[in-house]
């Protein structure tokens, strides 16, 4: 009798919305607070965890004022337990030079910036220094179309979320709409994520998980 061996069951490519962080430059575009908020998620979510390196966010005074200030034992949640280093500064011109010194210090996982105005050449200096230090630098934005050195560029809204099982007044998870727009590696697509409830980290939703091949919107100003 011939014995024949099993067909290779056929590899189901990862979403680059749940790729970890590897070094180099990402630009994530959230256009108001609560979707900044949905954009911390989104990132936070990509760091690897167990290094015992930390995460930084440099953002100015005005940053703060807008989009409110990180709340800080959230990050449990996401395996950061080493915490978060939260530079503030009083121009985007100083607040670009801290993320810069941070990305080279290699003592950081990811580096955050919440910074508008920086173009292609000085992105391109925070994606030098990214990789010096072996670490994952993230543009904030609340507009796209602007000219970056970036390697994926989002555009990450919040979505309302499945209700609670046991209360529906309740907040269900965190649910949110991650588009990528531009990227050197993968093709742009559309992934709909929500949170797990017992890693607390992002996967595909169960009910609007897609394979990236949905409408994407044109950039826009936010």
């Amino acid at each position: 009798m011939e014995i024949r061996s099993p067909a290779p069951v056929p590899s189901i490519p990862v979403s680059p919305a749940l790729i970890l962080l590897s070094g180099g430059l990402e630009e994530v575009c959230a256009a108001g607070p609560r979707d900044m908020a949905g954009a911390l998620a989104f990132i936070l979510s990509r760091v690897g965890t167990g290094t015992g390196r930390g995460i930084a966010l440099t953002v100015t005074r005005a940053w703060l004022a807008e989009q409110g200030r990180p709340y800080g034992p959230g990050l449990a949640r996401f395996g950061r337990r080493e915490g978060l280093v939260l530079v503030t500064t009083r121009t985007e011109a100083d607040c670009l030079w801290a993320m810069e010194q941070a990305l080279r210090s290699g003592g950081l996982d990811a580096v955050l910036g919440g910074i508008e105005g920086a173009d292609l050449t000085r992105t391109r200096r925070l994606e030098f220094a990214a990789r010096d230090g072996n670490a994952s630098g993230i543009l904030l934005r609340t507009r796209t179309g602007d000219l970056s050195a970036a390697r994926r560029r989002w555009r990450v809204s919040t979505l309302a979320g499945p209700s609670d099982p046991h209360d529906p007044r309740a907040p269900g998870r965190l649910a949110l709409r991650a588009e990528l727009t531009r990227s050197r590696t993968e093709r742009p697509g559309v992934w709909m994520l929500e949170q797990d409830d017992e890693t607390h980290r992002l996967r595909l939703a169960d009910r609007l998980a897609g394979d990236g091949s949905g409408s994407i919107s044109r950039p826009h100003a936010a």
